[in-house]
């Protein structure tokens, strides 16, 4: 295993060290009789938010919980009704991706009002003080390990296009702007073409179309998350164009990883997803029975790592290292 995957090992499982805080709650009844969490994702079609979903549920069924698993598909209204499910079923804890930095406040709040502590995961929201905890990638760190590779990949002259995730997640601006620091040193390279793409594979494909009839001459492309790469990958091959132009994702996905084996992908950028999600249903089940989370914040940082053709082979399950 390398040092890299050593160091991100550790800095994930000193992230997960328990710290206290909080105010004492009692108990609830549901909780002492198992009681249910439920669960709610972005769009389980996509394997890393399929693996958000199946870690919950299994470390909330392993801590003796019943536990259910929805999809908002990024829908403030089809979150607001899977919130009002959670609700009438009795829901102990609500584990939630959220859909929308502001909009999703208003679902947090009315589970709040219902007394249903919420635990974020992946995605924030615009307010602190809801959530008893608020887990995520600490994607500007993973934004700029992963330009810094992208650079050594193209090189540090040409002109390039950005595919953006959606402007409703906090993650898309995140990610963008850590890449745009550490791009800006390099006054050689010249983003000629940025498109929004939504996180979407689909949309990745017909953007990159577009941008490389307006703009022939990029030499790679730098991407939010490993869908959007994915289709500009299958884009370019279309065009004949994937051994020209470098393309780098984000994410950790096994079909991102088998493209940087197929040498398709540069890199990727590994999120923990594995990790913070099991780390949310935990301190679900110390608050319930703490009225503390053991985390010393509510919003919590998860260092990323990057993935290339040189530390592949560490990657042994979804979104999961060597240990």
């Amino acid at each position: 295993m390398s040092k890299k995957t050593k160091a991100w090992m550790l800095t994930a499982m000193t992230l997960a060290a328990p710290l206290a805080t909080g105010a004492f709650v009692a108990p609830t009844a549901a909780h002492a009789a198992g009681g249910l969490i439920s669960i709610i994702v972005n769009d389980p079609a996509n394997n890393y938010w399929l693996t958000e979903g199946k870690v919950a549920q299994a470390e909330a069924e392993a801590l003796g919980y019943k536990a259910t698993v929805g999809a908002n598909k990024g829908d403030t209204n089809s979150e607001s009704n899977l919130i009002d499910t959670a609700i009438t079923n009795k829901s102990v804890a609500i584990i939630l991706d959220p859909a929308n930095a502001s909009g999703s406040i208003g679902a947090v709040k009315k589970a709040v009002a219902a007394g249903i502590p919420v635990f974020l995961v992946n995605a924030e929201i615009n307010q602190q003080g809801l959530a008893k905890a608020q887990l995520v990638s600490n994607n500007a760190q993973g934004a700029a390990i992963g330009a810094q590779e992208w650079v050594k990949d193209v090189g540090q002259q040409g002109n390039y296009a950005e595919l953006l995730g959606a402007p409703s997640d906090n993650n898309a601006a995140t990610r963008s702007n850590g890449y745009e620091t550490v791009l800006s040193q390099y006054p050689g390279l010249v983003k000629t073409a940025s498109q929004v793409a939504n996180w979407d594979r689909t949309q990745g494909h017909d953007k990159m179309q577009s941008m490389l009839q307006a703009h022939p001459d990029i030499i790679g492309v730098i991407s939010g998350n490993d869908e959007m790469a994915l289709g500009a990958i299958a884009a370019l091959k279309e065009a004949g164009k994937i051994g020209s132009i470098k393309v780098g994702g984000f994410d950790g996905s096994p079909d991102a990883v088998a493209a940087i084996k197929a040498g398709e992908l540069q890199y990727t950028v590994l999120q923990p997803v594995a990790i913070f999600s099991k780390k949310a249903v935990d301190e679900a089940d110390e608050f319930l029975k703490t009225g503390k989370t053991g985390a010393s914040a509510e919003k919590q940082l998860f260092d990323c790592i990057l993935i290339t053709k040189d530390n592949v082979g560490d990657f042994v399950a979804p979104f999961t290292l060597k240990q």
